[in-house]
């Protein structure tokens, strides 16, 4: 015989590899373990599924979230600013109110003061500010404050009779309600 035969006749003549079980474990029961841990690794896999699906949310959900603060900081971020110039721009409208026109001398003065006031206002219109003006409008707790009440006939009760001082919205957000006379029904 040759060495290959030989090896080939060693190879037929050992016994096969089986698995020793002891006499306390029965087939059945290793099927039993091999069930309970593939339920064991199903329950585990589920666990991090819904732990991944979660964190997906969040993450989500976070990012709109910021999407948002920036959108809110780039509409908002100039209601700051419009605060200190609203101020300015009443002192300017005053100061028009309180000139008299019939004066010569002023005229000039007045009309600079007017052109400077439109082109301020122009400027806050292409920021997204909008002026709350509610003369001879329904009275709007959301947009307008109340200074006084005055009864009167002439008009609806609850209605806006005159502004003290103009409001401002800045991207549909109130910057400062509108102070308002508002009228009452009269008392008999």
């Amino acid at each position: 015989m040759s060495d290959n035969e030989n090896a080939t006749h060693e190879v037929e003549q050992e016994e096969p590899l089986t698995a020793e079980v002891s006499a306390d474990e029965t087939p059945e029961q290793d099927e039993g373990e091999h069930v309970q841990l593939l339920e064991d690794a199903r329950a585990k896999v589920d666990e991090h599924w819904n732990l991944y699906l979660r964190t997906q949310a969040e993450l989500e959900n976070l990012r709109r979230r910021a999407e948002r603060d920036v959108q809110n900081a780039h509409k908002f971020g100039l209601e700051k600013f419009i605060n200190e110039l609203l101020p300015v721009i009443d002192s300017m409208e005053m100061g028009m109110a309180a000139a008299n026109a019939e004066d010569e001398t002023v005229k000039p003065l007045l009309e600079g003061m007017e052109l400077t006031l439109k082109m301020f206002q122009s400027v806050l219109e292409k920021m997204g500010v909008s002026v709350v003006n509610p003369e001879n409008e329904v009275f709007n707790p959301d947009f307008h404050q109340a200074m006084s009440m005055q009864e009167t006939a002439d008009v609806e009760p609850n209605t806006v009779l005159a502004v003290m001082q103009k409001g401002y919205v800045l991207n549909e957000r109130l910057v400062r309600p509108a102070m308002v006379v508002v009228s009452k029904a009269p008392t008999e």
